[in-house]
């Protein structure tokens, strides 16, 4: 019997056989994702090697914009903001200054890059301000926990995954990961312990481990105990035949590092009080000093427990504030919080509109700051007022729940109330109340930061505008910024009709702000669509414009809201000056 040629897979079912094998030996955690590419001969660097595509640093932000843009996320901590915004825009500009001019990045020896330490209590949005920052200027950002690594060698997680995994968020861009923010958190968990005798390779080993990365080291990106990292190298070899190393440079990767430190205050107090002794000495305060923060020196933070070439890498610090009670109020009210917002999607997935009292969020704040917990215990404060209404209301047919101070303080007289007999009406009053209320606030939010968002959204911010976006909000549930780019795609779609009335009628019709308000004012309150308006357009005004030109020779209108209101008198005064205007010669109209 003749034998059977056995059929040699392709690369595509070779790739999926060992998919399948890894997804059974280590489940949903390991995947391959290499989409087949045919090598280009023109992305081939010297000896066959595959180079990386550049990607231009597009930064041209000033340390007082990136200030502002803060400013709308984050309450208080001003020093914290100015510092970071200075620091980052400086690093980044330098950056990209480098580049333009055909230089190395790595201008000079021993450069000290300007690598950050936050600190501050739990909840004062140390982790969301970097976050924050990184997303607003574009640059990949990964986050680690200072206490999920030990030394190189040793078990647990290697300091260098980092570089790897911002790599990977990325998009596999090395040229992007290499001007990237790598953000270590409680950092204070890794301080030496003056008790220790040995290697501590949880504590020191793990300063020791960062020292390189923070300054200048080469990161290879294949490692051993990775199977996806050999993969990738097996089939980027069986795409180019060359065996390529493939490596991250941390030159131009800004390191920040964060921690609580709780117990750095009494290292610095120690220290003033030290230098403070005499008759002319201040008294000492007894208590919590937040101020005393203000003043760590590295002498401070090597006595916490850091080795001195860790801190010497370190060379930007700035302090968090501790969070009262008005500064959780004023993160309630801030219009894309997250909180709030999570909390208004919870019930509408029920069908539940919600809207908040003033006084209601300034009661939860109270019970937030008494967890001494900072922004962190906002989350529990809400969900703990609002629990018993979540379980409640869905099985009801109410659809819009006005959350008032008597909802916080007095959670089962008022569910009582709000499913009693005839008291309907009281809630729609107060719903109402509170949607109007909301309202106002946004439109005063929008004034606050009216510059910074006009110029972030290209969208002037006339009255009637302002008007429009304070609805939106009102009618959905979105942040601020969500608002602002559903209007302007809103704008920018009603400019479109003025091109297609052009192209339909050879007519050029120019719609004025005014007339571009009241049409956006119809589409957010559902009473009509941007295919009806262009319609109407065209219905209420083709006719009548054609006849215009035919008698002045006018080929372009400027059409305002009172045009769209009454299209019979507007198009009825332009034939009436027409007729009272002679038509010019075609050669003097093109002087004119």
């Amino acid at each position: 019997m003749k034998p059977t040629q056995e059929k040699i897979p392709n690369p595509a079912e070779v790739e999926k056989e060992i998919s399948e094998f890894l997804s059974k030996r280590f489940g949903k955690h390991v995947k391959i994702v290499t989409p087949m590419m045919v090598t280009d001969p023109n992305d081939m660097g010297p000896a066959g090697k595959k180079t990386h595509g550049t990607t231009g640093i597009n930064f041209d932000l000033r340390p007082e914009d990136l200030i502002a843009y803060l400013d709308r996320y984050i309450v208080r901590q001003d020093n914290a903001k100015a510092v970071l915004a200075t620091k980052i825009c400086t690093h980044f500009n330098r950056v990209k200054r480098q580049r333009q001019s055909g230089g190395p990045t790595r201008d000079m020896v021993g450069r000290i890059k300007n690598n950050v330490l936050l600190i501050g209590p739990t909840g004062v949005g140390k982790t969301y301000i970097v976050k924050l920052i990184a997303k607003h200027i574009g640059v990949p950002f990964v986050k680690g926990d200072a206490t999920k690594f030990s030394e190189t060698g040793y078990v647990g997680g290697d300091v260098e995954d980092l570089v790897r995994d911002l790599v990977r968020e990325a998009g596999d861009d090395i040229e992007l990961a290499q001007h990237g923010i790598i953000y270590v958190d409680e950092i204070d968990k890794i301080a030496g312990s003056r008790n220790t005798i040995g290697a501590d390779v949880s504590r020191a080993g793990v300063q020791r481990a960062l020292l390189k990365p923070m300054e200048e080291t080469e990161v290879d990106l294949k490692v051993p105990h990775d199977p996806v990292s050999m993969i990738q190298e097996i089939e980027n070899f069986r795409k180019t035949g060359q065996k390529e190393k493939r490596t991250v440079n941390t030159a131009n990767i800004l390191f920040i590092m964060s921690g609580a430190f709780s117990e750095l205050e009494e290292i610095v107090r120690k220290r003033v009080v030290r230098q403070g002794i005499g008759f002319g000495a201040p008294l000492k305060k007894e208590g919590p000093d937040p101020a005393l923060l203000q003043q760590v020196k590295s002498e401070d933070l090597i006595a916490f427990g850091f080795e001195s070439e860790f801190v010497g890498r370190l060379p930007v610090r700035t302090v968090l504030e501790p969070l009262d009670e008005n500064d959780l109020y004023e993160i309630l009210k801030n219009p894309s919080n997250p909180i709030i917002i999570g909390k208004k999607l919870d019930f509408d997935a029920y069908g539940i509109d919600v809207k908040f009292d003033d006084q209601a969020l300034r009661l939860l704040a109270r019970d937030a700051s008494a967890e001494n917990t900072g922004a962190r215990g906002l989350v529990s404060a809400v969900e703990k007022a609002l629990l018993p209404y979540e379980t409640r209301l869905p099985s009801t047919g109410l659809r819009q729940f006005p959350v008032t101070p008597a909802v916080i303080q007095s959670p089962r007289a008022s569910l009582d109330h709000m499913l009693a007999e005839g008291s309907a009406a009281s809630i729609q009053q107060d719903f109402t109340r509170l949607t109007d209320q909301e309202k106002q606030s946004i439109k005063h939010y929008i004034q606050s930061n009216r510059r910074i968002l006009s110029d972030k959204y290209s969208l002037s911010l006339t009255p009637s505008r302002l008007e429009v976006l304070a609805q939106f909000y009102v009618n959905h549930i979105l942040d601020i910024g969500q608002v602002f780019q559903q209007i302007k795609s809103c704008y920018d779609d009603i400019k479109k009709i003025e091109l297609e009335f052009y192209k339909r009628n050879d007519i050029n019709v120019v719609l004025e702000e005014d007339a571009i308000d009241f049409i956006m004012e119809q589409i957010v309150n559902k009473t009509v669509t941007l295919e009806e308006i262009a319609q109407q357009l065209n219905t209420n005004f083709e006719l009548g414009l054609k006849l215009v030109m035919e008698k002045t020779g006018q080929n372009r209108f400027f059409i305002n809201r009172d045009a769209l209101v009454n299209p019979e008198s507007f198009i009825g005064g332009l034939i009436r000056n027409g007729l009272s205007t002679p038509k010019l010669p075609a050669n003097e109209r093109s002087e004119d």
